[in-house]
Order: C-alpha cells, then sequence, then structure tokens
C-alpha cells in the first residue's frame, strides 16, 4: 500500500465496501435530456470553424482576429465552467443549465448580427459563457444520479462520445448550410436545439439532487475566470506584430492572478477548487490528460477545416463531411473504452487514447500537403476519433470518482475544463503558430519574388495577415493572382506544420505523465475506495 492510501485510511476504520451501482428513475430519458443539454454548449465550439474562410473575407480579417473567433467560445467556456459549476452545486443544477440554455439564444443572434469582426469576437465569448452555465450541471448530474459503478462509467462514456460527436458534427452542419445560406447561418443553427432542450430539461431534471450547502467561494471565481483569460489572450497576441507590451502585461496578470488564487484556494473556508482533492493523482492526471486529449480534436478540426478549404479548394459542405470518420469512431469506441476502464482501469485506456492521437498527429504532419487524396485525410481523423473516444470516459469518469459528492461541480467543472481549456488552448497555440509561419513564410516569399522591392508596405502587410487577406489582394491584382494563391498555400503550411510538431510534442508530454504519475489498475481502485472512506468520514 501507497504512503498516499495509508495516511487517507488512517484514523477511519477499514475501508468501507464500495458503493454499489445504481442509476435513477428514467434514466434512460434523463441521460438524453443531458445529452441534448450538452448539444447547445457542444454544437457551436466547431461550426465557426468551417466558417472561417467566408468570416475572413467578408471582414477582411487577420489570422488573429480568426483565431479569437474560433477560440471565443472556448474562451467563455473555460474562463466560466470551474465557477458556474460552483454555483450550481449550491442553488441547483437544473436552474443554471436552464439559464445557460436560454443564454445561449441571444448569444446566437449578436454572432449572426455582428456589424464588425470585434462584435462577433464578443459574441462567441457571451455564448461560451452561456455554455459555461449548461454544460458543467451535465457530468454533475450523472455523478449525483448515478451510484459509482459500471452503470455510471457507460453513462459517462455515451454522454462524452455523444457530445464529442455532435461537437466533430457541428462542421458538417455548418457546412451544409453554407451552401444556400451566409456565414451568419451558422450561429442561428444552435436556437431550435436550445429550444428543444430547454423544455427536455424543465419537464425531465430533477430540480435538485445532493447539493451543498456552503457558501461559494465568487473571489476564487472572479481569480479563475481573469487567469484563464489572460493566459488564452496572452498565447493569442504572442505573434502579432507591435503588441510586445500587450503580451508582456497579460502573462504578468497570468502568473500575478494564479499566485492569488492559489493562495485563495489554501484559505478560503469553502474553496472553489479544493487543492488537496486536485492534487489526488487520479484527479490532476486525469485532468491534464483530458485537456491534451480534448484539444488535439479542437485544434486538429480548426486546422484542418481552413486547411482543406484553403489548400486543397474543397468546399464547405465537403471540408465538413470530411471530419465524419472522427465522429462514427467516437461513438463506436466509446462503449469499448467504458468496458477497458472497468477490466484494465483508466491508466491503460489513457494510454491507448494518446496512442492514437498521436498518430493521427504524425499523419497529418507528414502527408496533409497539397494534392494528397482524402484516404489520408479520412485516415487522421479515423485515429482522432478513436482516441478521443477512448480518452473521454477514463478522464471524465477519474475525476467524477476522486471527488466527494457534494463536490461533484467541481469534477464537473474540471470535466468541462478539459474540453474548453484544452480547445482554447490548443487552438489558440496552433493559431499563433499557424499565423507566425505564415506571415514568416509569406515574408519571405514576398523578397523573393521578382519585383519584390515595388510591392507596398500596406499591402506586404495584408498579404502577411492570413491567408483570407492574401487572397483578397490577390482579387484586387488578377495579374498576379496565381503567384499570390500559390504562395499562400505555401506558407500556410508551413505555419500549420508548426502547430502538428507542437501537437505531437504535446501528446508525448500527456503519455508520459499518465505512464509515470497514474496509478495501474488495482492501486487506482483501492485509491479511489480510500478517497471515497476518507470524504465520508471528513
Amino acid at each position: 500500500m501507497s504512503n498516499q492510501q495509508a495516511e487517507l485510511k488512517s484514523g477511519v476504520g477499514p475501508a468501507e465496501p464500495a458503493a454499489s451501482s445504481s442509476a435513477p428513475e428514467k434514466a434512460g430519458i434523463i441521460l438524453t435530456t443531458l445529452i441534448v443539454v450538452a448539444a447547445v454548449a457542444n454544437l457551436p465550439l466547431a461550426m465557426a470553424n468551417v466558417a472561417l474562410p467566408a468570416i475572413g473575407s467578408y471582414f477582411v480579417a487577420s489570422q488573429t482576429q480568426l483565431n479569437l473567433v474560433a477560440v471565443g467560445y472556448s474562451l467563455g467556456l473555460a474562463c466560466s465552467v470551474l465557477w458556474l459549476g460552483a454555483v450550481g452545486d449550491r442553488y441547483g443544477r437544473k436552474q443554471i443549465a436552464m439559464l445557460g440554455v436560454s443564454l445561449a439564444m441571444p448569444a446566437a443572434l449578436i454572432c449572426a448580427f455582428a456589424p464588425t469582426i470585434q462584435i462577433l469576437i464578443a459574441g462567441r465569448l457571451f455564448g461560451g459563457i452561456a455554455a459555461g452555465m449548461a454544460f458543467p450541471t451535465c457530468l454533475a448530474l450523472i455523478a449525483a444520479l448515478w451510484g459509482p459503478g459500471p452503470a455510471r462509467t457507460r453513462s459517462i462514456a455515451l454522454w462524452a462520445a455523444t457530445g464529442g460527436a455532435i461537437n466533430a458534427c457541428g462542421p458538417l452542419i455548418s457546412g451544409g448550410l453554407l451552401l444556400f445560406l451566409p456565414w451568419s447561418a451558422v450561429f442561428l443553427a444552435v436556437i431550435p436545439v436550445a429550444l428543444i432542450a430547454l423544455v427536455m430539461a424543465f419537464k425531465f431534471i430533477p430540480s435538485h439532487v445532493k447539493e451543498s450547502k456552503e457558501e461559494v467561494d465568487n473571489i476564487g471565481g472572479i481569480l479563475s475566470l481573469v487567469f484563464v483569460g489572460a493566459l488564452i489572450l496572452t498565447i493569442n497576441f504572442a505573434p502579432v506584430p507591435n503588441m510586445g507590451k500587450l503580451v508582456l502585461s497579460l502573462a504578468a496578470v497570468t502568473l500575478v492572478v494564479l499566485v492569488l488564487f492559489v493562495i485563495r484556494q489554501r484559505r478560503a473556508k469553502n474553496p472553489l477548487y479544493d487543492l488537496k482533492v486536485a492534487a489526488r493523482p487520479t484527479f490532476w492526471v486525469a485532468a491534464v490528460g483530458g485537456i491534451i486529449v480534448f484539444g488535439s480534436l479542437m485544434g486538429a478540426m480548426f486546422l484542418g477545416q481552413q486547411f482543406m478549404q484553403n489548400v486543397l479548394g474543397y468546399s464547405t459542405v465537403a471540408a465538413g463531411a470530411a471530419i465524419l470518420p472522427a465522429a462514427v469512431l467516437m461513438i463506436l469506441v466509446a462503449p469499448r473504452s467504458a468496458k477497458l476502464v472497468e477490466e484494465r482501469g483508466s491508466r491503460f485506456t489513457l494510454l491507448l487514447s494518446f496512442i492514437s492521437v498521436l498518430i493521427a498527429f504524425v499523419l497529418m504532419w507528414l502527408w496533409w500537403n497539397e494534392g494528397i487524396s482524402y484516404w489520408l485525410i479520412g485516415l487522421a481523423y479515423v485515429f482522432l476519433g478513436a482516441g478521443v473516444g477512448l480518452g473521454g470516459t477514463p478522464s471524465s469518469n477519474s475525476l467524477a470518482a476522486s471527488v466527494p459528492i457534494t463536490r461533484v461541480g467541481m469534477a464537473s467543472g474540471t470535466t468541462d475544463l478539459q474540453r474548453d481549456l484544452g480547445g482554447a488552448l490548443m487552438q489558440s497555440i496552433f493559431g499563433a503558430l499557424l499565423a507566425a509561419g505564415f506571415a514568416t513564410a509569406m515574408g519571405s516569399a514576398i523578397a523573393a519574388a521578382p519585383n519584390g522591392a515595388d510591392i507596398s508596405d500596406s499591402v506586404v502587410s495584408q498579404l502577411e495577415l492570413s491567408y483570407a487577406s492574401a487572397e483578397n489582394i490577390a482579387q484586387q491584382y488578377p495579374q498576379y493572382a496565381d503567384q499570390i494563391t500559390a504562395a499562400a498555400k505555401t506558407a500556410f503550411l508551413v505555419g500549420d506544420d508548426k502547430a502538428y510538431i507542437s501537437g505531437i510534442i504535446a501528446v508525448l508530454v500527456g503519455a508520459a505523465l499518465v505512464f509515470i504519475f497514474f496509478p495501474k489498475h488495482e492501486q487506482e481502485r483501492e485509491l479511489l475506495q480510500a478517497y471515497r472512506t476518507a470524504d465520508t468520514h471528513s
């Protein structure tokens, strides 16, 4: 027995038997409702990615602005899930979920009718915060309504896989809409889903389930919001020319607020984020693993949509449909993932997940170039979907099993943070590397051009902004359109190669953390039982 297990069990008597697996009445319709509520939060995550080229052309946006459109929703979610998950634990998960679903509709309208790129980014941020009200309650309710055991594991597996598949299907829905409608239509698609979710939540979700009586740590909530927001913005603005002072200021805010957050959580009577619970290896390793796995999905879809439309010339619907293998594999693999968790443990299942995602990134890095066949795209998405399908269950289940039942909002918030912070981080890192690589490669191409010295500084700046901006210049100078387009495609490939290499490094680091620090199957069971015993007697 490890020292940590002995410490947990000392003073509380022998370990109690594991709680029996149980499910609530009307379990099927309740789980379906939670999946539909989660869909309201999941759909907008990736739906904007297909529309990025059109949005870039409409607003003549820079690559950094497009990055912020893509990441704004994840940023809003990541900023708010911890705080709002705790609010749901205290005041009612159903009520918070319904409020979030309701606010998703005006957020969609703001995005759809935004007159400027800045308002569109703000609308995406608002939509993410609304989703931060709806999404954390879903896993919290599963953990509260289903007892520990196979039934809960299967429910989490289905919920996680379906959510990931809905997220992956977002680009296909967007692509179909863009065949007939302007880019604004992709943001309106969530409204009918939100209306259905609102009715189902009102009718089927229990009003109060094992909620906490302790006050919410609102100061900790504000600090968590500022920390995550400053971190993501630092990454996004890092490659932007003449933004050095802003980046340094944001980085300083990130570090200072992180220190203040840790101090607050150590001193607060009822901390928003219990650092003692978070230090459990079944919690923090699962959280980091989930951040990398889900972030890989979001980052790959963010780059993939632009690659297929800009470099390969796919239509919006073809680019959206190209991701379907990932969605199908997520759903197919999820039931097997739940069995693997029960039979071989979370560590084994997470490692399989990382291997699959690693293969996907290697395929993208080596073979996603101009003129490739679709089967290489589809094959990479097969491995990506299988990896996410394998990783969702052990990461979410391990988080839920590691916390007291009154703190399931912390586990749920962390599960959502995995997706949202992972998505925001990976999209931001990928986007920053893409923007920097694109600008550098375009600058080199301009310098090497026979008439490069005659190109005005303003045109050079536009050419280096983004692929969409370069296309806009190509339309203004048709005599040079072929050269500009060819240079833009090459520059894009330079940038996305750097992004894929960073993804490979992140996956290798995540796999190493799981291999070294996550307990093996039998030790995992003993630890989780010890945690339940300690939490019951505390």
